[in-house]
C-alpha cells in the first residue's frame, strides 16, 4: 500500500509538479502489484477548471497525465482515492472508466461508533471492556471517526493532568464539550448526501 498526498504533488519550480507525478507513478509500477491510495484527491485537482489562469496550466497538465495513466496503465496498480468533498472535482475524473466505483462514506452509525471507540481505546493500550461502549456510542452521535479518536486523545490528556488512569467521566466530559463538525456544517453535509444519493454507492449496506 502506497499513500500519495495529492496536494504535495505540486511544487513551485517549472516542471517539478509533472516530474513528481511521474516519479509517483514509476514507484507504484515498479513494485506492482500494489495499491496506490491517493489521499484527499480534491486538494490536487479541484482547481483544474481555472488552472490556465491560476497556475499557468500546471494543474491541468498534471491532471491530464494522471487521468491518462488511469485509463491506459498496464501494470497491476489498484488505485483508491479519498476526498472530503468530491463535488469540486472535474467530471472527467469521477465518470465511469476512470474509477470503477464511487462510494459514499457517511457518518458512523451506533454499531460503527461502538467499534471505533473499541479500536481507539485498544490502540492506546486501554482495555475497551472497562468502558461502557454503548454509552459512548450514544453520546458520540453525529461524530466522525476522526472526532471520536480525538475525543479519546483529549480524555487521555485530562486523565494525565489529573494524575490518574483514563475513566469514563473523562470521555463523557470531552464529548459534552465537543461540537460535531457535522452540526457546524449541517447544510454542506446534507448537500453532499443529496449528491451521493444519485451518484455514489453507500459504503455500508446497513440502513440509515
Amino acid at each position: 500500500l502506497l499513500r500519495l498526498d495529492a496536494g504535495r504533488l505540486f511544487a513551485s519550480l517549472v516542471g517539478s509538479s509533472e516530474e513528481n507525478l511521474r516519479q509517483a507513478i514509476k514507484t507504484a509500477e515498479s513494485i506492482a502489484p500494489a495499491i496506490l491510495w491517493v489521499d484527499e484527491i480534491e486538494k490536487g485537482f479541484s482547481g483544474v477548471g481555472s488552472s490556465n489562469v491560476s497556475d499557468a496550466g500546471t494543474t491541468a497538465r498534471v491532471f491530464g497525465s494522471f487521468v491518462t495513466w488511469l485509463q491506459e496503465k498496464q501494470k497491476p496498480v489498484f488505485v483508491v482515492a479519498t476526498a472530503n468533498d468530491i463535488s469540486g472535482l472535474p467530471a472527467e475524473l469521477v465518470r465511469k472508466g476512470r474509477f470503477d466505483e464511487i462510494f459514499f462514506v457517511d457518518l458512523p452509525d451506533m454499531d460503527e461508533r461502538r467499534e471505533i471507540w473499541r479500536i481507539h481505546l485498544a490502540k492506546r493500550n486501554r482495555e475497551p471492556a472497562q468502558f461502557d461502549l454503548d454509552t459512548l456510542a450514544i453520546h458520540s452521535d453525529r461524530l466522525s471517526g476522526a472526532e471520536i479518536e480525538q475525543a479519546v486523545i483529549a480524555g487521555l490528556y485530562e486523565a494525565f493532568d489529573a494524575g490518574r488512569p483514563l475513566a469514563m467521566s473523562d470521555l463523557l466530559d470531552v464529548l459534552g464539550e465537543t461540537v460535531a463538525l457535522s452540526t457546524m456544517m449541517r447544510e454542506e453535509l446534507e448537500a453532499l448526501r443529496a449528491w451521493a444519493q444519485q451518484r455514489a454507492r453507500p459504503a455500508t449496506s446497513r440502513p440509515r
